[in-house]
């Protein structure tokens, strides 16, 4: 089970695409930013942001604390953004934030070094998971205190959105392209030798029991909570056994086919934009990620 806190201050909307997470300051004199059950993607984003978070942890990859968060919308009433206030009137109760790190840095690794072994572990884990959000726009890393950590798993387990077509998904081969660490030399024959003999059923158990109940709720096909759960553990203890249709260290290419044409630059107008979300490094990032601080207040944010 996650923690628990009460959002006792909505500190500023952090804009980020469509979700608008915002920070907010909690009953444990700890800040988070929380993602809201009642934004446009829904509470599958934050079934995914916590399986699939829980499952890096247990794995050993750094990922800053989840936590839900228990929220009164009149919070929000004196936010001057409509948007906003819409946002909070739609999420009473149950959402989910991440601790906030300030001063954290978005993790360029041209600037920071990361080692073939944390990069292989880490494109392994997203390619477990389909991960299609750490690349050079979005790396989705932050550096703070000597250390990574990963975040924003939100687009990861995809299955989810159509049961019916979930065992297309436990062998469909995972696109490396843009990876963001494919340029630290990643050793994925070590990540694979350490990591899959730790997906576990217990781990994805441990992981998916972490989910709330009332997220798991009314779901198409199922009985209840405890049957969606086990779908998602028999779902990726499937895509772990089917790791030669996705990871290259079983001598399949369809990650090491993929690392020559993903080691070259984006086209020179591919700019980055300003703005990005929540001031990290942002989703249409240069040729060479760069590592900056994040500009003031709540955009400095480190998950």
């Amino acid at each position: 089970m996650l923690r628990h806190v009460t959002a006792i201050r909505y500190v500023t909307p952090l804009r980020e695409g469509g979700s608008l997470p915002g920070l907010m300051e909690a009953d444990d004199l700890g800040t988070y930013v929380v993602k809201f059950h009642g934004a446009g993607q829904g509470r599958k984003v934050l079934v995914a942001e916590i399986v699939s978070g829980e499952l890096a942890r247990g794995l050993g990859l750094p990922v800053p604390e989840l936590v839900t968060v228990e929220l009164d919308p009149a919070l929000g009433a004196s936010e001057p953004d409509q948007e906003v206030q819409e946002l909070l009137r739609a999420s009473p109760g149950l959402n989910l934030g991440m601790d906030f790190l300030p001063g954290a840095l978005d993790l360029d690794p041209t600037a920071f070094a990361v080692g073939p072994d944390l990069a292989g572990r880490v494109l392994w884990f997203d390619a477990l998971v389909a991960n299609v959000d750490r690349s050079w726009r979005n790396t989705n890393m932050l550096f703070w205190h000597g250390a990574p950590y990963l975040i924003d798993h939100g687009a990861t387990l995809t299955f989810q959105h159509a049961w019916s077509a979930a065992p297309g998904w436990v062998r469909r081969p995972y696109d490396a392209a843009d990876h963001v660490l494919l340029g630290s030399t990643p050793d994925l024959d070590a990540a694979d030798d350490a990591l899959a003999p730790q997906v576990t059923a217990p781990l994805l158990q441990k992981a998916v029991d972490a989910v709330p109940d009332r997220w798991l709720v009314d779901e198409p096909g199922f009985d209840g909570p405890s049957d969606v759960r086990a779908a998602f553990v028999e779902q990726l203890l499937a895509r772990r056994d089917a790791r030669e249709a996705w990871c290259r260290v079983c001598g399949r290419p369809p990650l090491r086919a993929r690392t020559g044409r993903a080691n070259r630059r984006p086209p020179a107008d591919r700019s980055r934009r300003t703005g990005s979300r929540t001031g990290r490094a942002g989703h249409d990032g240069p040729p060479r990620l760069r590592v900056r601080p994040a500009a003031g207040g709540a955009a400095d944010r480190a998950r």
